[in-house]
Formats: C-alpha cells, structure tokens, sequence
C-alpha cells in the first residue's frame, strides 16, 4: 500500500525564494530513492502573510519510507532546509480519504469514490441507529442530531474510512497500482 506523508515547514522571513529552489533541487533529487513514488510542494496563497509551506510525498509502502527519511539524500536535505525554516517540521500521515487529495493527478472517478462512501456510512448509521436511537430518543432534536453526527463523522475518519479504502484500493484505483509495478 502506498504510504502518503504530509510535511508543513515554516520558512524564515525572506527566504521563501532560496526554500522554494532547494525544495524543487531536492525534491528532483529525492526521486533517485526507491521508494519515492511522488513529491508536491504547496506554496503559500499569493498574497497571503503566511510562510508556511507544504511538502506531499507518497513511498511505495512503509519500509521505503523510513528508509528514505533514513537516507544520507534526506538528512543533507533536512540540515540545508533547517538554514532556511524557523522551528521543527511537522509530518503527518495521510488516510482514508484524505489519502485520495493526496495526489490529485490519480484520484478515483467520483462514482467509485461514494460507492465506496455509501459502504462506510450506511453500516454506521444503520448500527449507530439501532445501537444509540433508543438511548438519546428522548433528547431534543437538535442535540440528538449533533451527538449522533458526531460519531458517525468520527467513526468515519478514524475507523471505517481507512478501513474501507484500504479493502477497496484496488478497485478504486487500479491505474496507480499498475503504475507502482513499473
């Protein structure tokens, strides 16, 4: 399964230029790495004050990804990039749907993305319905409504979402697995 990693750097004030180009050097270089399947750099909105900067990297499975942030390519990157940011990096693992922004060039057709949203909610809400309905029947509407989204939203995320996008990689997107084989 691929693993997509999600990194926010904040670089110091007038340095975004140098970051820029040595992200892209770096990002060109880091491709030499087995492993690396993809890079994205997401820039601050023009205009805006914020000088945080996006970093999206998608390995070809866990193993290749702690051998990559391992990598004499990565910890020359990393001290260059310390020059040019203000604080720690933040790294984030990205899944379920999250996964599926993740790489913008490959998403699933929207048809296969709700079927696949269909089969989380609807077990969830029928489950949720008939486990919590007769508990919380006696609240007013409002807040019945709100605890009962509540956990729908959070099963969701953090249970059946992943859950189902890992069952169902394959089907959802066949052409990123045929392009990882190559």
């Amino acid at each position: 399964m691929p693993v997509h990693i999600a990194i926010t750097r904040r670089v110091r004030p007038g340095f975004e230029s140098a970051f820029q180009q040595a992200l892209r050097d770096f990002m060109q270089a880091s491709f030499s790495q087995g492993g690396v399947l993809g890079a994205s750099m997401l820039t601050p909105p023009h205009g805006s004050d914020t000088r945080e900067f996006g970093i999206l990297r998608t390995f070809a499975n866990e193993a290749e990804r702690d051998a990559f942030y391992h990598s004499p390519i990565f910890t020359a990157w990393n001290e260059r990039a310390k020059s040019l940011t203000e604080g720690e990096p933040v790294y984030r693992q990205l899944h379920g749907l999250e996964a599926w922004f993740r790489a913008p060039q490959h998403p699933p057709p929207r048809w296969k993305m709700a079927v696949a949203t269909f089969l989380g909610v609807f077990p969830v809400a029928l489950i949720l319905n008939l486990a919590l309905g007769p508990v919380i029947q006696s609240w007013p509407m409002v807040l019945r409504n709100a605890a009962f989204n509540v956990c729908v939203v959070t099963l969701l995320t953090w249970v059946v979402m992943p859950l189902v996008t890992r069952l169902l990689h394959g089907w959802l997107r066949p052409h990123v697995d045929k392009d990882v084989a190559i």
